[in-house]
């Protein structure tokens, strides 16, 4: 029992890598935006966000570990080279989409804390995700995500604090449990939430993580890794699930109808006029280092995109410099850098389907997955949520151009 415990420690860490992606800078705008002007209305949308992410992220590592393969590998094969072409460029934009909101986010974190300008603060942003992206490439996988693992228990303390000084009210939480929308702007900002929350460059990601970091698993341990893999997951998406419901509860509490808030700069004003400068500080400590750490988990991801479905490489720096490119425009040309996170975050949600039903269809395919194949209703779970979003996207849609 003892060594089982001990194997189960051990195997830690893909998790708590993706989770990162989980609390990114599009995760503050999008939370905190939503909190400071319709409270608690929209806390349901973040704990039924970060239930469907515990199952997906799950499902996404099951696939490397049983199959040795990442879930862009595996798709590979059941497609044609003209069908493989448009799924890569779905999935690269929706990576680059995510890559704008964490370099942008890192840049906002950088000029509040020491004045930089937003294009330095994005080139500054870039650079520090490729050392950690080069950490990764070398092979000190635990490394890295001992790294990352440490980043992400600090980015909850300036929450903690704001919480402690600023205490919600009990009977209001429990309101925001109740599912309900109030007009077409808090269905932008719940479909911006989802689409932060379950993160589908994340879900190719996760899947290569756990086959780097266990390799090819034998068969007789695969359940065993598994279920390790369901504690990693857990832990993790707990953590992150919490931080992003600190961050909604804040916003509900201390910053509700105050003036500037629907931009981080205007957030991290109002956090040290109505708590503190110490909270507002460690606010931007926790965007510079969402911005640091979840831009490197993002290009990363777009590596094994590429690489799964192309079967092609492109040089680490270069693939940065790929990638850093509109984020840098983005900043460069005066684009409201906040609405440019929530934007890129609905972006991310249209390409969740794409993500999901792939691995539902995997992991419920006996010849691929044998013995750990889904059951049914894990199957149906997973085809639940990508109707869901499917379903928010269209009506967003509809709603952004006949209302």
């Amino acid at each position: 029992m003892v060594r089982k415990a001990q194997r189960v420690l051990v195997l830690l860490g893909p998790a708590f890598v993706a989770a990162v992606a989980y609390v990114d800078p599009g995760n503050f705008a999008a939370n905190f935006s939503a909190g400071a002007k319709y409270g608690f209305l929209l806390l349901w949308v973040l704990v039924a966000a970060n239930l469907m992410a515990m199952l997906v992220q799950y499902l996404s590592a099951k696939v490397g570990i049983v199959t040795g393969k990442s879930l862009p590998e595996v798709v590979a094969e059941k497609l044609g080279r003209k069908s493989r072409l448009a799924y890569w460029a779905q999935a690269e934009l929706v990576a680059i989409s995510c890559d704008i909101a964490e370099i942008v986010g890192g840049a906002i974190a950088l000029n509040l804390l020491f004045g930089l300008p937003l294009v330095v603060g994005g080139l500054i942003t870039g650079f520090v995700s490729l050392l950690l992206l080069v950490i990764y490439r070398r092979g000190a996988t635990k490394y890295f995500e001992r790294v990352v693992m440490a980043l992400l228990l600090i980015i909850p303390i300036g929450f903690v604090v704001g919480l402690i000084m600023k205490p919600a009210d009990p009977i209001a939480l429990a309101g925001g449990l109740i599912p309900r929308f109030d007009g077409t702007e808090t269905i932008l900002l719940a479909t911006a939430m989802l689409g932060a929350t379950i993160m589908p460059h994340v879900v190719y990601l996760h899947s290569a993580l756990a086959r780097d970091r266990h390799g090819k698993v034998q068969k007789k341990l695969i359940s065993e890794y598994l279920k390790a893999t369901r504690f990693d997951v857990g832990i993790a998406m707990i953590l992150a699930g919490s931080v992003n419901i600190a961050m909604l509860v804040l916003a509900a509490t201390a910053l509700r109808n105050l003036p500037g808030t629907d931009t981080l700069e205007g957030i991290h004003v109002a956090l040290g006029t109505a708590i503190s400068p110490v909270v507002a500080f460690l606010f931007a400590l926790s965007l510079l280092i969402s911005g640091f750490v979840s831009t490197s988990v993002g290009s990363q991801a777009g590596a094994v995109i590429m690489q799964g479905l192309l079967n092609k490489k492109i040089h680490v720096l270069v693939r940065r410099l790929i990638t850093l490119a509109p984020a840098l425009f983005v900043l460069a040309v005066g684009i409201d850098p906040t609405q440019a996170l929530i934007v890129s975050q609905i972006g991310l949600s249209f390409g969740v389907p794409f993500a999901l039903i792939p691995l539902a269809m995997i992991t419920s395919s006996k010849r691929i997955m044998g013995e750990h194949v889904n059951v049914r209703a894990v199957t149906y779970a997973v085809g639940a949520i990508a109707a869901v979003v499917s379903v928010l996207n269209i009506v967003l849609i509809y709603l952004t151009i006949f209302d």
